[in-house]
């Protein structure tokens, strides 16, 4: 089986801008002068690239010849991932640059890749001498009572020209980060100190850079010059994306964080080995690993997260020796030596999951039940093997409603915000769970052959009223059912236009192809094909519209496919032979009328319409003010507004003033922004911030859900938009039984 995907989400496998990574905490002690490395491509690194241009010019769906015109992309595109905000290369080496700019075509296919190279290391140079620079500044004093601005959006903005305009321009960034730590009510040591870890950390992950990653962040360029879901992963970001898509893994099941040069755990993977152990816990740090039971650690400290975790992980049943720092012992604290088994791990924080909203109505309560996926998901593996219980969204979410049907719940809501996509083929089945045999998505080729998707056993899951929840982040796989659900008439969509990826892509190994017996090319995530909707539209560019839709803060020059500027075009084909199986357009307008009504006195909703407003007017702002007095107002404003919206929320959680709920909102009321990275707090911050947010009222679930109560009392009370609504998918249901 090949693995067929749609999807938007690479975050946890490709970094494409080195300099905007937030760093951690360093330590305070000095440090001797970090030594860049000089990068050169290697050998496989160049036999890649051949292969992944002979892809790209002969298989892709938009094969584009990689010619003169190609490189001035690549350039372009390699050149941004590089220095996006401008703040690094001065006009000068952008002007040495520019004789490169018809020249990586001839890199690739003349096997070398000296000049991006070449650039990179320049660029690394940069850095260097730009963070440093950002440490000097820190012993200066600073005139807030100046009337100065920092200009942030600089995306558009000139190279500095010389060396005195980058380092204004600097000096202007590091008194905008030591304001912000003022205002938080920092002292100026306090602030020095924190900078400067803040710099220093910075510089040191680009130290922990290696060849790989060079060479990943310029085939990307490549890669997405032809089409923005084209990608090249090298051979761990591959490995990554697999675990992704299988969400399994062999290991101990500690998700780690890299803190002062540790590995720090952050979470243990109920029943995997580092749980049941009762040996580690949460914020201890991994400073050894070995292999085997009688192993002798290696020292780790320093290293790159993800080859501490390379260490980690390994073959079921193995041993691995782990030199452990306890969370509670100091730097120079005894070390405890804890061995563990690996075992397969899975990684239930991205699988489906279950919960029940409750609507209050005149009549009683009704029950919602809703299922959140975060990705369609598929052992693609384990189902070509024959495994009969393989790794499945469809499979979960199948589960899971016959769950929800034992609870009597009176309707269903998808929740597929930042859904990102994942397999085709769970996405068709998905999809055949609410409207049986019929026809899901079309594709087409290159060639221009339309290939009909369903799913042949077409069982019905639930024959019961149901919605999709969406937003900008739901993507491909998640369009793809939500408009087939719109498509059929089988239930509303709600939320946020959806983000317009209407794409097909393919993994292909490198290794493979090479017939390497190790991998070391990588993989190639190529477009192959452009999926339409059973009507014939496509949600390409323009996603999929909701039948009631929410207020939204993105917009499409900024997020989504519209803002890319090499995006496919939207075109129609022909409808499938397909059936509706109800019809929901009376019942949508009634349903919007009730809609606003009711968020038009929920203040909630009033919060985020006056956010929404605020943040298009700031959208517009390119800089931001360097002068006390006016941030410290523009600070006070904004604090005085969010304390008001928390004291509404705990005079409504508050009737019983000792209540969990109640502690929690008073302890939310004195809350001031205080300056620092989200990796700057202490972990135990970290983490009780990340339950907060996920305890947040969900505002648009609970609309969604009011809105699915609504529909079933028009269906209850009036037998002509019951007739309407689901008469043939009742009628399917009754035939399958």
């Amino acid at each position: 089986m090949k693995k067929t995907l749609l999807s938007i989400a690479l975050g946890l496998v490709i970094s494409t801008h080195f300099a905007t990574a937030q760093p951690s905490m360093a330590t305070s002690t000095a440090k001797a002068p970090i030594q860049l490395t000089e990068f050169k491509p290697l050998p496989q690194q160049i036999q890649a690239a051949n292969l992944t241009a002979e892809f790209l010019t002969r298989f892709h769906y938009k094969a584009t010849p990689l010619d003169d015109a190609m490189s001035e992309k690549i350039f372009d595109r390699y050149l941004k991932s590089l220095d996006a905000d401008r703040v690094f290369f001065l006009q000068s080496d952008i002007d040495q640059f520019n004789t490169a700019r018809t020249k990586l075509d001839d890199a690739i296919l003349g096997q070398d890749l000296t000049i991006p190279f070449a650039m990179f290391n320049l660029y690394q140079k940069r850095f260097k001498e730009r963070l440093t620079y950002a440490g000097e500044v820190l012993n200066s004093e600073f005139d807030f009572s100046e009337k100065e601005s920092y200009f942030y959006q600089r995306e558009k903005a000139p190279w500095p020209k010389d060396e005195a305009a980058m380092r204004d321009l600097w000096r202007q960034r590091v008194k905008n980060d030591w304001l912000r730590l003022k205002l938080a009510g920092k002292e100026a040591e306090a602030i020095r100190t924190t900078l400067a870890k803040r710099y220093e950390t910075t510089l040191t992950r680009m130290n922990k850079l290696k060849s790989e990653d060079v060479f990943q962040l310029f085939m990307n360029a490549y890669a997405m010059s032809v089409e923005p879901h084209t990608n090249y992963l090298g051979p761990k970001a591959a490995e990554d994306f697999d675990i992704a898509m299988r969400l399994s893994m062999s290991g101990i099941g500690a998700t780690l964080q890299d803190r002062d040069e540790m590995a720090t755990i952050r979470e243990l993977v109920p029943g995997s080995p580092a749980a049941l152990s009762g040996k580690l816990k949460v914020g201890d740090r991994i400073v050894g690993v070995g292999q085997g039971a009688n192993a002798t650690p290696v020292d780790v400290m320093g290293w790159r997260l993800d080859d501490v975790v390379a260490l980690i992980r390994g073959p079921k049943d193995t041993p691995v020796t782990l030199d452990v720092l306890p969370a509670d012992a100091g730097p120079d604290g005894k070390h405890v030596t804890v061995v563990l088994v690996r075992n397969k791990i899975t990684l239930e924080q991205q699988a489906a999951k279950k919960s029940i909203q409750e609507v209050k109505t005149a009549d009683g309560l009704r029950r919602i039940g809703v299922i959140a996926l975060p990705t369609f998901y598929q052992d693609f593996d384990a189902r070509r093997r024959g495994d009969k219980d393989f790794k499945s969204a469809t499979r979960d979410v199948a589960r899971l409603l016959g769950e929800l049907k034992k609870e009597k719940v009176d309707s269903v809501l998808i929740d597929l915000r930042d859904n990102g996509g994942g397999s085709l083929n769970e996405a068709v089945e998905l999809t055949s769970l609410f409207i049986g045999k019929g026809p899901v998505v079309q594709q087409k080729n290159a060639q221009g052959r339309v290939h009909v998707e369903r799913d042949g056993a077409g069982v019905i899951a639930w024959d019961g009223p149901m919605g999709v929840l969406i937003n900008r982040g739901s993507a491909s796989a998640s369009e793809i059912f939500a408009a087939a659900i719109q498509d059929y008439g089988r239930g509303l969509i709600i939320g946020e236009n959806s983000f317009g990826k209407g794409t097909v892509q393919t993994v292909i190994s490198l290794d493979q192809m090479a017939r390497s017996e190790k991998p070391q090319y990588g993989d190639l995530k190529m477009t192959v094909a452009q999926f339409f909707r059973v009507n014939g539209g496509t949600t390409q560019l323009r996603g999929v519209s909701p039948d009631i839709a929410y207020p939204s803060f993105t917009d499409a020059d900024s997020y989504g496919e519209s803002s890319y500027d090499n995006a496919l075009p939207w075109v129609q084909i022909k409808p499938a032979d397909y059936q509706t199986v109800g019809n929901l357009k009376d019942v949508q307008a009634m349903l919007q009328v009730r809609h606003e009504m009711r968020i038009a006195k929920d203040k909630e909703f009033q919060f985020i319409k006056e956010d929404i407003a605020e943040y298009k007017q700031q959208k517009e702002k390119k800089e931001i003010s360097l002068n006390e007095t006016e941030r410290r107002a523009e600070r006070d404003a904004r604090e005085k507004k969010i304390k008001e919206r928390e004291e509404f929320r705990a005079s409504l959680e508050c009737k019983d003033k000792n209540s969990d709920k109640c502690l929690k909102a008073k302890s939310k009321l004195n809350k001031q922004d205080d300056g620092l990275q989200g990796s700057e707090r202490s972990l135990a911050a970290e983490l009780a911030e990340e339950k907060a947010n996920k305890e947040a009222k969900d505002v648009f679930l609970i609309e969604a859900a009011n809105i699915l109560s609504d529909e079933i009392e028009l269906i209850k009370t009036n037998q002509k938009i019951a007739a309407q609504v689901m008469p043939k998918l009742a009628a399917k249901a009754k035939e399958a039984q």
